[in-house]
């Protein structure tokens, strides 16, 4: 199994972003970009034009998580500014999901879905024969450092299986508290790409080289137990 790491840009510490960028971009294998519209959920995050920055600095693609009212705004801005997936919030789209994934396709990006915690998979099959990614959140949207919700565990196991069963080429992605204290249950659950934040990643040393060994070594612990 090939599991894939993205660091949470909206985690770093921006006085010094080209330094951790360049740093991050020789461990990380995507950058996860939260565009966050202060309105779908009560916080202000990354944007089109910082991507424009990031992506004079790294080589790696970036997924952007668009957690906003009226995504169709974002799309076309974050294509531009050099997004690989462009993922939606399953309960923002429902009525315009299928346009939506096209209009992505056609800006030559891959589209993507994320599933809350209060959502199951089963509720989003229709969607899930049409994306590249699925994102299943291990917390609510919108703000670091909350708790993991065990329930959340269950859509991955149900994403899994659908995959598998129907032939879909998705991949699980899991974002929120991905630590050392979860990465076996989500391991076991069966997904396939670790978003890392604070808990993760950013907190483990202030130093950001040392961080990403011990990031990379507690993964490898968790692999062995």
């Amino acid at each position: 199994m090939e599991y894939k790491m993205s660091a949470s840009l909206m985690c770093m510490d921006f006085l010094d972003f080209k330094q951790q960028l360049e740093i991050l971009d020789k461990y990380m294998d995507l950058f996860h970009i939260d565009i966050i519209d202060g309105v779908y959920s009560k916080n202000l995050s990354l944007s089109p034009t910082l991507m424009e920055y990031f992506n004079k600095v790294i080589t790696k693609p970036m997924d952007v998580h668009l957690a906003t009212l009226y995504p169709e705004d974002w799309i076309e801005l974050s294509a531009k500014a050099g997004a690989k997936y462009i993922s939606l919030q399953y309960d923002v789209i429902q009525n315009q999901a299928f346009r939506l994934f096209q209009k992505i396709r056609d800006y030559n990006c891959l589209p993507g879905l994320v599933i809350n915690p209060a959502i199951t998979v089963e509720q989003s099959f229709n969607c899930l024969s049409k994306i590249d990614l699925l994102t299943i959140m291990m917390v609510d949207p919108g703000f670091p450092g909350q708790k993991f919700v065990y329930e959340s565990l269950k859509n991955i196991e149900e994403a899994a299986n659908v995959r598998e069963k129907n032939n879909f080429s998705y991949k699980i992605q899991v974002d929120g508290s991905v630590n050392q204290n979860t990465y076996k249950s989500l391991i076991d659950a069966g997904a396939d790409i670790f978003v890392l934040g604070s808990s993760g990643l950013f907190n483990l040393d202030q130093d950001i080289n040392n961080a990403c060994e011990i990031q990379k070594k507690d993964f490898l612990n968790a692999i062995k137990k």
